[in-house]
């Protein structure tokens, strides 16, 4: 393996939460936030402002954050948005560090995750960046699609690196490639990071994978021997993706993104009773 360096794990309770029918109510889910704020992640990706109707689990948003104890951690906040709208409303909460912005370089999927074209997702990311810096926020873009494309739209390496640096033109210095349909393997992981993270020296690159169970490790250790040091999990694969079809196929699991960063015996920040707390918790609060 490369050298060790500090890795930065990102819990998402809201990606967990965001596919969920029933209510979790927001007393509970403020509880359990504060459980992983203890914990020593990098970011909490903890809600979305975008429409009740589109995500009714996160209507609750502006409550929860509140309602969030950030006295004792080193955590930061990380809200999605989906329009100006809801990049405005999360940027008047000093609490939150970071918006979230999935940009699908498939313009079909693109459509049906935010009901706009590529060209007005463009135009909608400048909105946001503005906002950004006016009110000292920074932008993670999640690039969906980034590991394949099922709508037979072309795809290759050439055409994320073309995307990102259209991105990174702009003035975004995180991106995320998302497995959005959980078609994600050790190639094409590699193909990417090993491309992309020479190619822009001066972005952070992460990687917000899915798995099924038995095939975790190889996609982590991919990303990790191609450069990457920024991952996306979430407690026990809660959530991920439902275009899969598939129900071993969720969220990486975090307990492994740990287990994995503990062998490495590099830099993570980890308090492991804390997490094994939180751990419990979100078996309280998700369905079995």
């Amino acid at each position: 393996m490369s050298s060790p360096k500090a890795i930065k794990l990102i819990e998402c309770p809201r990606d967990a939460m965001q596919g969920i029918k029933e209510y979790i109510p927001t007393a509970q889910k403020i509880d359990y936030i504060n459980a992983l704020l203890k914990v020593g992640f990098d970011t909490i990706d903890f809600g979305s402002f975008v429409s009740p109707k589109a995500i009714p689990q996160l209507r609750d948003t502006a409550t929860v954050v509140r309602g969030l104890d950030l006295s004792k951690t080193k955590s930061k906040l990380l809200s999605i948005v989906a329009n100006t709208r809801g990049a405005k409303e999360a940027s008047g909460f000093d609490e939150i560090t970071y918006l979230g912005y999935p940009f699908s370089i498939s313009e079909i999927f693109q459509k049906r995750n935010t009901n706009h074209t590529i060209e007005e997702s463009l135009g909608i990311l400048d909105d946001i960046l503005d906002i950004c810096d006016r009110k000292n926020k920074q932008l993670v873009v999640y690039i969906s699609m980034g590991f394949g494309n099922p709508y037979r739209e072309p795809w290759d390496v050439n055409v994320v690196e073309r995307w990102a640096e259209k991105l990174v033109d702009k003035g975004v210095k995180i991106l995320s490639l998302s497995d959005t349909i959980g078609t994600a393997n050790p190639e094409s992981i590699n193909y990417l990071f090993s491309n992309l993270i020479p190619a822009f020296p001066d972005v952070e690159f992460g990687a917000h994978l899915h798995t099924a169970p038995f095939n975790w490790r190889e996609k982590v250790e991919s990303a990790y021997e191609s450069g990457c040091r920024r991952f996306d999990g979430a407690i026990k694969g809660y959530g991920g993706c439902p275009m899969t079809e598939d129900e071993l196929v969720g969220n990486m699991p975090t307990e492994k993104l740990v287990s994995f960063v503990q062998e490495l015996r590099t830099d993570h920040g980890i308090n492991t009773l804390a997490f094994e707390s939180a751990y419990n918790k979100a078996l309280q609060t998700f369905p079995a």
